[in-house]
């Protein structure tokens, strides 16, 4: 049978931080990149892992840099207009990272994304993120107003996934996310290991609700995650000017954040869905 399957979303979707070759490049700015063009991903894996028991086509429109407006007005138009069957739609980490961050915009245009692509019969791949700023290692007081942010984004998903299913991944609740093997050296875009985990774990959901799937994305590894020594050049050449690049979107509003509210930093509580019904994957296996 043959399969429909599009890709939206900024860098990570582009596959940034999964080098095509395995070069342990501490370039991961991703400045323009796009897809194929020296990345490969967790999307590319999926397609590939699909591509075992389907007529897979495979379009990754994603774009290094993307906001979720972008995505709506730029990538959007770029599917086409016919029939859809998969579309992932992983977006918003960036847009927390800029001054112009709109709660209100993002969700707008995410629930455009999802009602013309689900009219269109995609089932609709989504996150929820995890606390990027653990990852990060980030100050508690910058820590916290970003989170706020991400959980804002997550809202907004959670809504989407209400409102039209799909399969959606709760990043918290896979604890190696927060292991820094699963990162690239920039500790912003998945390694190697991270985008195999992500694409095997969008695999076996597909799998359980009934999509064919003979070869899944392998979790091993080829290439050796960055060491520390990388770590510390790809910090001294490129963390700092990037921290200082962001710092005069983020770092004024955190500051204001920080003088204003001293709660607890806790993961605020997530709306409880039911399980997505296999009718929305049935018209994949015909």
């Amino acid at each position: 049978m043959s399969l429909h399957y599009v890709a939206l979303g900024d860098s990570t979707t582009v596959g940034v931080g999964d080098p095509l070759n395995g070069s342990s490049t501490t370039d991961l700015s991703g400045a323009g990149a796009r897809p194929g063009e020296g990345w490969r991903g967790w999307a590319s894996l999926l397609a590939d892992s699909l591509a075992s028991s389907h007529r897979v086509t495979f379009s990754n429109v994603a774009t290094s840099g993307a906001t979720v407006p972008i995505v709506a007005t730029e990538q959007l138009p770029l599917t086409g207009e016919g029939p859809i069957d998969l579309a992932s739609l992983i977006v918003g980490v960036n847009d927390t990272l800029r001054s112009t961050f709109d709660a209100g915009r993002i969700r707008e245009h995410l629930q455009l994304c999802a009602e013309q692509l689900t009219a269109r019969g995609a089932v609709l791949l989504t996150v929820r993120f995890h606390d990027h700023g653990k990852v990060f290692g980030l100050p508690r007081w910058l820590r916290r107003p970003l989170w706020q942010r991400i959980e804002q984004v997550n809202a907004a998903f959670d809504e989407v996934h209400a409102r039209y299913g799909g399969i959606r991944l709760d990043m918290a609740d896979y604890p190696e996310v927060y292991r820094r093997d699963f990162w690239s050296i920039d500790r912003l875009h998945p390694g190697e290991r991270g985008h195999r985990r992500l694409a095997r774990a969008f695999a076996d959901e597909l799998a359980v609700r009934g999509v064919p799937i003979d070869v899944r994305p392998e979790v091993d590894c080829a290439y050796r995650s960055p060491s520390r020594w990388a770590d510390t050049v790809w910090l001294v050449r490129e963390g700092v000017p990037w921290a200082g690049r962001r710092a005069g979107d983020l770092v004024p509003w955190a500051a204001r954040m920080a003088l204003t509210q001293f709660t607890p930093l806790r993961r605020p509580s997530t709306i409880t869905l039911p399980a997505s019904s296999n009718a929305e994957v049935q018209r994949l296996e015909a």
